[in-house]
């Protein structure tokens, strides 16, 4: 089968139509059944619930900026294999992405008012990591993938026990987080230096405080 190159404008607008759907709807169609599938939901009072909601609304808008932090990395990164171990990431960070929707509709909530505002500046991040080198790139994955990971790791923690569909969701993310990290130091991914752990981790608090809000 023929496949036509994409030109320079093919690429923006592909990337504008991805960041349109991601910020504006997020919640596409999952590739895999959400791991709640299946399991009772629970009869939560109205403070557990708006918890929940609060944690998977953080969790949705992770998603929305792991989709723009991969997009803009997979836009100028150097070599196919790169490109392709990103989109590859992407893809499945898409099931993430409708899960967590779905667990926001179920528990009667809504994503954040500011994804719109939360791609663009990742996007903006990953193009300008990807921009230094295909290594550093890989490592923003790494160190992104390993404070994710962390960050789900709380909200297991914190989440209402009863609410087992919310917290499958998110053990099966922190899961999959963990193997993108994986994959992306196997391929070459450096140690970022400081202090560009601090600062992400710093950003990403901002993130986690203002999406569990609005």
């Amino acid at each position: 089968m023929f496949h036509r190159q994409l030109s320079i404008s093919d690429r923006i607008l592909v990337e504008l139509d991805r960041a349109l759907e991601t910020a504006f709807d997020g919640a596409p169609q999952p590739a895999h059944p959400s791991p709640a599938s299946g399991l009772a939901e629970a009869h939560l009072d109205d403070a557990a619930r708006r918890h929940a909601a609060g944690l998977m609304r953080v969790n949705h808008t992770g998603e929305v900026c792991a989709q723009a932090l991969y997009s803009g990395q997979a836009a100028v990164a150097r070599h196919a294999n790169t490109r392709a171990q990103l989109l590859a990431a992407a893809a499945e960070e898409t099931d993430h992405l409708a899960w967590c929707a779905d667990r926001l509709d179920v528990l009667h909530s809504r994503p954040s008012l500011l994804n719109p505002l939360w791609y663009a500046g990742s996007f903006t991040l990953g193009a300008l990591a990807a921009l230094a080198s295909d290594r550093i790139s890989l490592g923003f994955v790494v160190e992104t993938e390993r404070q994710v990971e962390a960050h789900l790791g709380e909200h297991l923690e914190t989440l209402p026990a009863e609410d087992a569909a919310s917290r499958a969701v998110v053990a099966k993310m922190q899961a999959d987080e963990a193997r993108h990290g994986a994959n992306a130091q196997a391929a070459g991914g450096i140690d970022l230096p400081p202090p560009i752990p601090s600062l992400m981790r710093f950003a990403s608090s901002v993130m986690k405080f203002v999406a569990y809000r609005l």
